[in-house]
């Protein structure tokens, strides 16, 4: 933590380091984000924990940071970079197998452009998740939590990857070599390689195709189960006031070492937006996750984690950089995977509020 807050201090001052004149355009640029929030879970969990598969806005009863950031970005030629730390309930959740003060890293990366012509770049560092239309980054998306599938797959990675866009943007190739799932220091007796690919098609202003991958390994050589993991999502943007996204998340892993057979887990999510005026949203989210044999959500329950989410949140734009943002959400499983009242329940409710800003 010492590390984090001289990091910290280093970046409050770099602005001064870098100044230069009007005429010319300082290659670091600054900016930063903030999401507090409050959530209440009406199983009244005494431990202020929400439900385990819950990654981000996981804190009950309590008025929290969920991800806080300040980050430097750096491009200059054909050389660019980030470095972003952060702090906050995301970071505590989703960081904590991760040594020292890695778990402070947001983003670290540096990438260098391969031709002079083509947006042809290689990075090399920790970067966000190249799977999924949901980011950690809660202004920039649709629901005020996340959807399930969401916070069971990587939010971040580390690794190099190549990506090209070609010149009217309409697809952007991408591959990745990676430490694994999720991953920023490998698991101890990992040294299998872990590969990914992303692939989006923007066809006009109104429609993204994305196709996601990762193959690779998250147990050490001497167990290793092979997973195999694909992400597809669409988003589709009717009118200025009404947008589409549905996602799909399919995975595979073997059962056991060099086995033929796999345990299977999915997850279908469908999003409806409307947006009556320019300052208020209204976004309705639909979800399954069926992950029966517990690779990813273990629950030591006949039936695994079957559940479906339904939520409800609206978003008021109190400036084009501040939202505030109020969610209905609930779960409903077909065992009893859930606590409350010291035993076991269904069904999961909460309501919550953020209040989130970019700068």
């Amino acid at each position: 933590m010492r590390v984090a807050v001289c990091l910290l201090v280093i970046f409050c001052a770099v602005p001064s380091l870098f100044a230069q004149s009007d005429s010319t355009k300082n290659p670091i640029q600054f900016s930063g984000h903030i999401e507090a929030y409050y959530s209440y879970d009406f199983a009244n969990p005494d431990d202020h924990e929400r439900p385990t598969f819950m990654y981000s806005f996981d804190r009950h009863n309590e008025v929290n940071l969920n991800l806080g950031f300040i980050k430097a970005a750096y491009a200059k030629d054909r050389v660019r970079g980030n470095m972003a730390l952060m702090t906050g309930t995301y970071s505590n959740s989703n960081l904590a197998a991760e040594p020292g003060v890695f778990r402070n890293i947001f983003e670290a990366n540096a990438g260098y452009q391969l031709s002079p012509k083509k947006n042809l770049w290689v990075d090399a560092g920790i970067f966000s998740s190249h799977i999924g239309f949901e980011s950690a980054i809660g202004k920039d998306c649709w629901n005020l939590t996340r959807s399930i599938l969401a916070d069971n797959s990587p939010y971040f990675e580390s690794g190099v990857k190549v990506s090209y866009t070609n010149e009217s943007g309409r697809w952007f190739l991408s591959g990745l070599f990676l430490n694994g799932w999720q991953r920023i220091a490998r698991v101890d007796g990992n040294n299998t390689p872990a590969f990914g690919h992303q692939i989006t098609f923007k066809p006009n202003s109104k429609l993204v195709f994305n196709s996601s991958s990762f193959v690779g390994s998250d147990t050490p050589d001497s167990t290793r189960m092979m997973r195999y993991f694909h992400n597809f999502y669409m988003q589709y943007q009717v009118t200025d006031k009404v947008g589409f996204i549905f996602g799909f998340d399919i995975g595979a892993q073997q059962k056991m070492k060099n086995s033929d057979t796999y345990n299977i887990w999915y997850s279908p999510v469908l999003i409806a937006r409307v947006s009556p005026s320019p300052k208020f949203n209204i976004a309705a989210r639909a979800e399954f996750y069926h992950d029966k044999n517990g690779v990813i959500i273990s629950t030591g329950t006949p039936n695994g984690f079957e559940t479906f989410s339904a939520s409800v949140n609206t978003d008021f734009l109190l400036s084009p950089n501040i939202v505030w943002r109020i969610e209905a959400r609930t779960f409903s499983s077909r065992d009893a995977v859930f606590i409350e009242n010291d035993g076991a329940s269904k069904t999961n409710n909460a309501l919550t509020t953020s209040l989130a800003i970019q700068f």
